[in-house]
């Protein structure tokens, strides 16, 4: 039996605008600009997108000028994001209200670890390492942050149940996670709300589908890192105990994975979140229509919707299949 041999990938090489993202040049997608504008050269040689290199042997120029990876020293910045200031690194010029970046007098391309949406407030963490901004903001790593979230009304054990299983959305089932009632009031009810996700709005989505719209939303913590003296509009650099306590996940982790099993073993895995195949409920799409869709219902009722079928051979059936030019439609039985 033959063998296939495949070359397996080598863990030194990476793609050079992740290597230029991580060096402080900006995001990846700007770095795939520099690329795509000629700017950038491996070893004296233009690059085109898509090639790789090693950052601690190959030569990487831009703009004619050579990257020294070595100097690059990684920086860590807590700041109290206060409400109505935008998580953004760029202006927006049909918004007037300040961004997180006008915010930290720090030169250099700093990424976003943990964006809020402008009517929130709390923690959030500003970086020059874009690996450690991937692996505590994707999903799949299962990193958590933790919010007080202000409730109008009381929800019940029920209300709390369904809201830590997840809630269908729009866009799919939010992931479980961890919510317990902290404070309540007879007008409000303060909750602690731990997650490993974070769609956009999510947490204000959810409360409202759930009969109990937010009005305070705080992040206090990142992974195990809090926002200690920081007060609304502060920052300060992170040290090291700090840094490993952002990348420590919080306790209620270990909960929220119990409840993904059980939902698992209940519902079945097409319908636990978290698994690939995610299933949703019957009468919902995953994404809008494009204009101009025309149902199976109406494409057999009105049969206005795409040409008929072309006939295949005579009365009807198809015409054989040729293997060769001599008319035989199967080949000859050795």
């Amino acid at each position: 039996m033959l063998k296939y041999h495949y070359r397996k990938k080598n863990p030194i090489m990476d793609r050079v605008q992740k290597i230029l993202s991580q060096a402080g040049l900006g995001s990846r997608r700007a770095c795939e600009a520099y690329i795509e504008q000629g700017r950038v050269r491996v070893n004296g040689v233009t690059i085109t997108l898509g090639a790789q290199a090693d950052a601690a042997k190959d030569i990487i120029e831009v703009d004619g000028e050579r990257l020294n990876f070595k100097t690059l020293r990684k920086v860590y910045f807590a700041f109290y994001k206060p409400a109505n200031v935008l998580s953004s690194n760029t202006p927006n010029h049909e918004d007037e209200r300040p961004i997180v970046r006008d915010m930290l007098p720090v030169e250099g391309h700093l990424f976003t670890i943990g964006r809020l949406d402008a009517d929130s407030e709390g923690l959030m963490v500003l970086t020059n390492d874009g690996e450690t901004t991937n692996q505590l903001a994707h999903p799949r790593y299962e990193h958590t942050k933790t919010y007080l979230v202000t409730v109008y009304g009381k929800p019940d054990k029920d209300v709390l149940h369904r809201w830590q299983d997840g809630i269908w959305l729009e866009e799919g089932r939010s992931a479980p996670c961890y919510v317990v009632a902290m404070e309540t009031t007879p007008e409000v009810t303060i909750l602690q709300v731990v997650m490993t996700e974070g769609k956009k709005r999510q947490i204000r989505r959810v409360a409202t589908a759930l009969g109990h719209p937010v009005k305070k939303l705080v992040r206090t913590h990142i992974g195990q890192l809090d926002l200690g003296k920081l007060k609304r509009g502060e920052w300060a650099e992170l040290n090291a105990l700090q840094i490993q306590a952002m990348k420590t996940p919080a306790p209620e982790l270990e909960y929220i994975k119990k409840r993904r099993k059980i939902l698992r073993e209940t519902e079945g895995p097409r319908k636990a979140f978290g698994d690939k195949s995610v299933s949703r409920p019957r009468g919902t799409t995953s994404r809008p229509k494009s204009e101009g869709y025309v149902s199976r219902e109406r494409r057999d009722s009105d049969g206005d919707s795409r040409p008929p079928r072309r006939p295949s051979g005579e009365g009807g059936s198809r015409p054989p299949r040729r293997f060769s030019g001599d008319g035989d439609s199967r080949p000859p039985r050795r």
